[in-house]
């Protein structure tokens, strides 16, 4: 007889009965268990502000994943999505790492599979594979080498001309990249859902609201082609770039032209600047899903643990060691 069900119920029946803490007790205890696990967390830019307070990190994928590569924590607990934490587990296949909501996954990453690379690369069996960091490691496996926002111009313009490179997933960072580069590339048709619904529309509204911030656009979106139309010398950025460059510009305001969760770093590291999302519904539901209650659950059962077969870590270790290398 299948007692699953029965078992589901109890389980449910029980965590109705445990009493619900409240946020002060959670940061306590996420605060104790972080030192008697000996665990690090490390938080994305687009985590919501509560668990970007809690993290000893928070970053972009190139940061967090230079941060998994040289943490003496035992326990890896990721506020991010599903790649992430793949690519924490990849450089640490020795230590525990924690994804506090399975589910936390990725539109872009999606958009490719381990097969549609081995097909494209026997249609290019001379090319080089460039696939952007948020991808899973099966991906990342059939890769040559795996880049960030940050580095993908830097990557490419490294590799040798006149050799096909094919990049994946995001359009319109491979746009970037060819507007950077100069080099024509295969590209993969893949986008980000909250990027991608970032319209060029959003951003004239915002500008007209705010006709003296800076704009700090990120690759990934759509909408940054129509702005380099007008404004061709215009810089896009990566969410770390981001923080960089207001510290530097002689601004005071800025429109964020990314995903919400940015303006909570950017308020926080550049204090004294105005930020202003470029539209509050660039929100990723994805990102949004762990929270200190997860995070805390995580951390008390060791829960949400993420590993990869130790086949396919081996083979997407090197093009992740090549991006950390560089940028």
């Amino acid at each position: 007889m299948n007692d699953i069900p029965a078992r589901q119920n109890e389980h449910a029946n029980l965590m109705q009965l445990r009493p619900m803490l409240t946020q002060d007790e959670l940061l306590s205890e996420i605060s104790r268990l972080r030192r008697e696990r000996n665990a690090v967390i490390l938080a994305h830019n687009y985590q919501r502000p509560e668990v970007q307070a809690i993290a000893d990190y928070v970053g972009d994928s190139l940061g967090l994943s230079r941060q998994a590569a040289r943490t003496d924590a035992d326990v890896i607990v990721f506020a991010g999505v599903h790649f992430m934490a793949e690519t924490a587990a990849i450089l640490n296949p020795e230590k525990t790492v924690l994804l506090p909501d399975l589910r936390a996954g990725c539109s872009l990453a999606d958009t490719l599979t381990a097969q549609d690379v081995r097909d494209w690369k026997a249609r290019h069996p001379d090319g080089l594979v460039v696939v952007y960091v948020n991808t899973t490691a099966d991906v990342k496996a059939e890769a040559d080498y795996c880049v960030t926002s940050g580095n993908a111009v830097q990557i490419v313009q490294s590799l040798p001309q006149g050799v096909p490179v094919l990049f994946a997933p995001d359009r319109f960072l491979a746009a970037h990249v060819e507007r950077q580069t100069g080099r024509t590339l295969d590209i993969w048709q893949g986008a980000c859902h909250v990027h991608e619904a970032i319209l060029p529309a959003h951003v004239d509204a915002a500008r007209a609201l705010h006709p003296d911030a800076e704009l700090l656009i990120h690759p990934e979106c759509g909408c940054s082609s129509h702005v380099l139309q007008e404004f061709p010398d215009l810089r896009l950025h990566s969410t770390e770039s981001m923080v960089t460059h207001a510290r530097e510009s002689s601004a005071a305001s800025f429109v964020v032209v990314t995903e919400l969760g940015m303006v909570t770093r950017l308020e926080r590291d550049v204090p004294g600047k105005t930020f202003v999302p470029v539209n509050r519904t660039a929100c990723c539901e994805y990102m949004k899903m762990i929270t200190l209650e997860n995070v805390y659950e995580s951390l008390r059962d060791l829960s949400g643990r993420v590993t990869v077969p130790h086949d396919t870590a081996l083979r997407a270790l090197l093009p992740i060691e090549r991006m950390l290398a560089i940028g």
